[in-house]
């Protein structure tokens, strides 16, 4: 094999191991300087997601790869580290790289001149490492070792601010949260190996019975991870969390979040997948329903508490909780519409194809719209260092690019058209329409509500008289503004032209999957 060929074949490792390598090297090249350190940083995530580009053309064009670490000829049971990397874990790894790199290019700026700074970007990497890990294992205890570090990396940067006293009992409400939902899924993870002798996630999906255990199992997974994903009623972690985080790494804190929704699907639709659509599907009709509850929960809580804030921060952050909820309701429109005929066979409409679909869409996109009202919300701080709304007027006088960056994120979150936000909140509409059209005219008049609240925003911030300070008030540094240009680029060309995404990464994402007996058949065939 040449050069290539090599790291291709050992590409899954090393987009895991590149910034894990960086986060401890970061502290010594600080030593030559801060620039040093910063591009360092910024080169290694770059590095890293060449590395990843490789792997993910390579899985897209050829199908899922398998990468194990040592000895692949080992018998049952399997216990060993294993990596399975599908067109699902490409999408997720790329949302992770996307937000390290944006965090970091917007760091240069928001960030300069602060303390502390080599433990930030190594807490950067490592928070990084951590959610590829998440989402690039087959395996499920080195999916729990990969989301404690998240959790210990996450609330280390919650509490980066130290001045300011809210950031503690934000840090303290997260690591307790989050020490529940690893506790959790730790007890589950015991529950599988004590009845099968088994941690591949492939291996038990094979092997479930769906005994009383497993539905113990299942309960405890969905719980954890719901918990770490932000869905009503557990959900008050996130706000404080979001809105006290400094906002270069609430986004990085976000992509942990979404590792925590990867967790869900995976466990929904793999793990447990030939249970729902061969042994009991009145399983995932229940849950599906259940799901649909608290994601409707999750919709009304998140955007009535938003239009409730003052703080611009928290504000954001609970419009986030509330995408949470159209995130969780195409998932949750998926499992409710199984239907069984008189002969006892299972089948899927194909509306909830769609539905899927719409979620794995939204997920991308809520990145992409929240992250860049955080952005902008961040570089109002970085110019006046005020975050509450009655303080705050006439911005647009001085902001230009950030108001325009601002109206983009607000129309794109709403879905409003041309922006991303549309066309995945089209999708759910339109397929948990067909399932129930009351759960869709509760979206729709929500969305309509979110618009509301962000207009209310806008012209709160940005519209009004100049404001009244002995400071002069400028835009903020160019690496902040590329950092929300590279946002509000994305929501445009993704909303100009959504089937091309839909085509290249979301349907082959939705249809991985879906497709358990590929994700088994591909890993056990493979050891």
């Amino acid at each position: 094999m040449n050069w290539f060929d090599n790291l291709l074949v050992h590409s899954p490792a090393l987009v895991v191991a590149t910034p894990l390598l960086a986060a401890f090297l970061t502290p010594l090249v600080s030593r030559i300087g801060d620039k040093a350190r910063n591009i360092f940083v910024v080169v290694m995530i770059v590095v890293t997601s060449v590395v990843f580009g490789i792997l993910g053309f390579d899985v897209l064009v050829h199908g899922p790869r398998i990468y194990i670490f040592g000895d692949s000829n080992l018998v049952l049971p399997v216990v060993r580290i294993l990596f399975e990397v599908d067109a699902f874990s490409i999408l997720f790894a790329s949302i992770a790289l996307l937000l390290a790199f944006v965090g970091s290019i917007y760091s240069l700026s928001f960030m300069k001149n602060q303390d502390g700074l080599d433990k930030y970007y190594t807490l950067l990497l490592l928070l990084l490492t951590s959610i590829l890990g998440m989402v690039l294992t087959g395996d499920l205890f080195n999916f729990f070792v990969f989301l404690e570090i998240s959790c210990i990396a996450s609330c280390a940067l919650i509490a980066f601010w130290v001045h300011r006293a809210e950031v503690f009992e934000a840090a303290f409400k997260y690591i307790v949260v989050s020490s529940i939902a690893a506790l959790f899924v730790l007890f589950a993870i015991g529950l599988l190996y004590a009845q099968y002798n088994a941690l591949n996630i492939a291996t038990l999906a094979n092997l479930l019975q769906y005994t009383y255990l497993d539905k113990i199992t299942l309960v405890l997974f969905l719980g954890a991870l719901a918990l770490k994903a932000g869905l009503a009623p557990l959900h008050l972690w996130l706000p404080d969390s979001y809105g006290e985080a400094p906002p270069s790494i609430t986004i990085v804190i976000m992509g942990a979040t979404m590792a925590s929704v990867y967790g869900v699907l995976r466990i929904c639709f793999t793990l447990y997948g030939s249970v729902f659509t061969t042994i009991t599907p009145q399983t995932s009709i229940i849950v599906g329903w259940f799901i649909i509850a608290l994601a409707v929960i999750t919709i009304i809580l998140g955007i009535f508490m938003a239009l409730r804030q003052r703080d611009l921060m928290r504000l954001i952050a609970f419009a986030a909780v509330g995408e949470i909820g159209y995130i969780f309701i195409g998932v949750g429109v998926r499992l409710a519409s199984a239907t069984i005929d008189t002969a006892n066979n299972i089948s899927y409409p194909a509306y909830s194809v769609v539905a899927l679909q719409g979620s794995i869409f939204h997920i991308f996109n809520d990145i992409l719209d929240i992250g860049l009202l955080f952005l902008v919300a961040g570089a109002i701080y970085y110019v006046t260092k005020k975050r509450t709304l009655d303080d705050l007027q006439g911005l647009a006088h001085h902001m230009k690019f950030s108001t325009v960056f601002f109206i983009i994120g607000l129309f794109a979150v709403s879905g409003m058209p041309p922006f991303n936000g549309f066309d995945s909140k089209l999708m759910l509409y339109e397929s948990t329409f067909q399932l129930n059209p009351i759960l869709a005219i509760i979206e729709i008049l929500f969305s309509i509500l979110l618009l509301a609240v962000f207009v209310k925003v806008f012209y709160a911030v940005f519209m009004g008289p100049k404001p009244q300070t002995h400071e002069v008030l400028r835009e903020v540094p160019k690496s902040m503004l590329v950092a929300m240009g590279f946002f509000a680029g994305l929501i445009i060309f993704i909303g100009v032209f959504p089937e091309f995404f839909l085509e290249t990464i979301i349907q082959p994402a939705a249809h991985a999957l879906l497709n358990h007996t590929q994700y088994i058949t591909t890993v056990l065939g493979g050891m």
